[in-house]
């Protein structure tokens, strides 16, 4: 901790120093003269309430002398104001959007006065995560606008929000979140000493820098390990249910911990419909999903024994299997899709989706007609890539892809057995994922079991009143 100095003099040159208001245009300084003594600001343009900060002034202009920070502060016509001796979290806190005052009778101390506003885009329904039913509001980059809209679903005395300031240089804000009494204290404990330890260089793309170190590097290893939401909603029903949430600063994603596969399994829809209508979607994703990592591979694996085929699966045979072999032909559609995407994201909105359709159609016309392709590659990878789409994490789509291309070149050189050690390691990979802390198993609740939070995890059960938000919770083994 560096103090500041008993002189104002020396406390504003070391701020000018630091701050260099003359070399930054947007880091601005103010002086007010109140009879013998001076009163000078440090804030950023951009970043204050204009109108605000001007009636501050006028407040300061108006007493017939500043006197001390500590009498000063209490009659201050503001509501979020601090005394700072501390230069460096003066210094942060400027560069945070806060206005920092210094007086000739303050000595080492200043007055930190919150007059912050930050450019940030509304509340609108997040893009890739829609519905329905429900509400249209989503999380956006502003960490305060965030924690509101949480606060405003959860109105329990027992929510605890923990604030983290890490360094580096970004200095980003981080929020822990949670229900006390109704999440696991042991885990809040280990993820906050955790995150407390952490010591980033920048933590600039938000969320993600976050995730990165925190999880241990297994590369090799392509499931999601931290699940993530922008709707407040799903936020909410979250951190009831007993989970820990992170907030990131600059990012509208917020992190839901621990994280399971089978968490995935379930939308913010399935809650807005009936329980059989929300069971119903709910099972149709299960199947999809599980059947997109081992659709091409049986196909495959159906062509290599099509002698011991059954004469009611010989639609199985393509009746023309084109110029290039089978396996080739699965693999180069797997990577003419991500193509797609690619070109997708890149093409401006209003021509995106026609020229992502258009491509998809002329590119599989033209590779059939010439002879590259058999109609049924196109059936099936066509099928694969809308399935990717049943789910909404695109983590988790690729880590499907990275597992049923796995499977796919296994089957190819091993045939059957390929096949059974592909599904093996699909296992291997999804049941050895390690997430933030101890947690609780990536298979969670089937390994280990438990019947009850299975059940509700496969089928929308109709919402009981309970005398406590921590009754029927399932996220402890």
């Amino acid at each position: 901790m560096q103090e500041f100095y008993e002189n104002y003099r020396a406390n504003v040159e070391f701020m000018e120093h630091e701050l260099r208001p003359k070399e930054n245009f947007d880091i601005l300084t103010r002086t007010l003269k109140i009879g013998d003594e001076e009163l000078s600001f440090f804030f950023i343009d951009g970043f204050v309430k204009d109108a605000q900060l001007g009636k501050l002034m006028m407040h300061f202009l108006s007493l017939p002398h500043a006197g001390s920070a500590d009498n000063l502060v209490r009659n201050l016509p503001q509501i979020e104001v601090d005394l700072c001796e501390d230069a460096e979290l003066a210094l942060t806190a400027v560069l945070s959007g806060q206005t920092a005052i210094f007086g000739t009778n303050f000595g080492k101390k200043c007055i930190l006065v919150d007059l912050r506003t930050y450019p940030a885009r509304g509340v609108q329904e997040p893009e890739g995560d829609r519905v329905m039913q429900g509400s249209r509001d989503g999380f956006t980059e502003t960490l305060v606008v965030n924690t509101a809209l949480l606060r405003r679903r959860v109105r329990d005395t027992r929510l605890t929000m923990e604030y983290y300031n890490l360094g580096g240089t970004s200095k980003t804000d981080v929020v822990i979140c949670y229900l006390k009494g109704v999440a696991d204290e042991s885990y809040v404990m280990e993820l906050s000493r955790q995150i407390a330890s952490l010591r980033p260089k920048s933590l600039t793309m938000g969320f993600q820098s976050l995730a990165e170190t925190l999880i241990r590097s297994r590369w090799y290893n392509p499931f999601p390990k931290i699940r993530t939401t922008e709707r407040p909603d799903t936020a909410a029903a979250q951190v009831v249910e007993g989970s820990v949430l992170v907030f990131c600063d600059t990012s509208p994603q917020v992190m839901i911990l621990p994280t399971s596969l089978f968490d995935y399994l379930q939308q913010t829809d399935d809650y807005y419909y009936p329980p059989l209508t929300g069971t119903y979607l709910r099972l149709v994703r299960t199947f999809i999903l599980l059947l997109s990592v081992v659709a091409t591979p049986l196909w495959y694996l159906s062509l290599e024994y099509a002698a011991v085929l059954p004469p009611w699966l010989g639609f199985l045979i393509p009746k023309e299997p084109g110029a290039l072999p089978i396996i080739l032909q699965l693999f180069l559609a797997e990577l003419a899709i991500d193509g797609l995407k690619i070109a997708s994201m890149n093409t401006p909105d209003m021509l995106s989706n026609s020229l992502s359709v258009v491509g998809a159609l002329i590119l599989g016309d033209f590779a059939i007609t010439v002879g590259w392709f058999c109609v049924d590659v196109i059936l099936y990878m066509a099928f694969v890539a809308i399935a990717n789409f049943a789910q909404q994490n695109h983590e988790l789509g690729y880590a499907f892809k990275f597992m049923r291309m796995l499977i796919l070149g296994l089957t190819a050189a091993l045939g059957i057995w390929g096949f059974a050690l592909g599904c093996v390691l699909f296992c291997f990979f999804a049941a050895t994922v390690k997430g933030v802390g101890h947690g609780r198993s990536y298979l969670y609740p089937l390994i280990p079991w438990n019947g009850k939070a299975m059940r509700r995890l496969l089928f929308r059960t109709r919402k009981k009143d309970f005398d406590s938000p921590a009754a029927g919770r399932t996220q402890k083994p």
